[in-house]
């Protein structure tokens, strides 16, 4: 299913940083969000997710599923979500990281579930490691893994390669873009840097004030 935004307008103090934005973005398909610091970029993937509050205001839609959710609270959205931040937890191993997003089930089928995400990223072995013995490129893989295995139903990116070297960023971009479209997740991207935006991906500018 699409994700869709129709109208949304959020200001601050009286002054619109995104006015009327609407897009539609398609399973497996990118919406770019760029602009420079303080142009709203967050502001809106936050407003998406649930966590905007005072003192910004905002109007408009979001639709997931078909249903709209601009006013569910953020554990009833079903959204992904990846930041520049791996925000794993670090009293935890890997396996357990993401046995916490897994849905409940039988204990087997989730360690297999576990077993086959952490093989598909080329992590095979890790789930015993904790988060701080990896590398910032294997701590982003984890974390995105593990918002891919709570079964979102839209995927939102906020600067999430930005704090990793050249090389590794372009093949952690390569690697997140191919587990879009396997997962047919439609995705949100917030960025500042066009090398991050995928071929084929829309993309709109915020100003501040408007959106081009």
């Amino acid at each position: 299913m699409s994700l869709e935004l129709d109208g949304v307008t959020i200001t601050l103090h009286g002054q619109p940083l995104v006015q009327g934005l609407t897009a539609r973005v398609a399973p497996g398909d990118v919406l770019a969000v760029m602009g420079a610091s303080g142009s709203g970029k967050s502001t809106l993937l936050a407003w998406m997710c649930g966590t905007v509050g005072a003192p910004f205001e905002a109007s408009g839609r979001l639709v997931l599923e078909g249903r709209e959710v601009q006013q569910l609270p953020i554990e009833q959205r079903r959204v992904g979500l990846l930041f520049q931040d791996d925000l794993l937890f670090p009293h935890m191993t890997v396996n357990d990281n993401l046995l916490f997003a897994l849905p409940p089930g039988p204990r087997a089928e989730r360690r297999h579930g576990v077993e086959a995400a952490l093989a598909s990223a080329g992590l095979e072995g890790f789930g015993p490691r904790r988060p701080a013995s990896l590398s910032g490129g294997q701590r982003a893989r984890v974390s995105l893994l593990r918002a891919v295995l709570a079964q979102p139903v839209a995927l939102l990116l906020d600067e999430p390669f930005s704090r990793l070297d050249a090389a590794l960023r372009e093949h952690f971009r390569s690697w997140v873009w191919a587990q879009v479209r396997a997962q047919r997740l439609p995705t949100v991207l917030v960025t500042h840097d066009a090398a991050d935006v995928p071929a084929g991906a829309q993309v709109i500018r915020l100003t501040g004030s408007a959106h081009a």
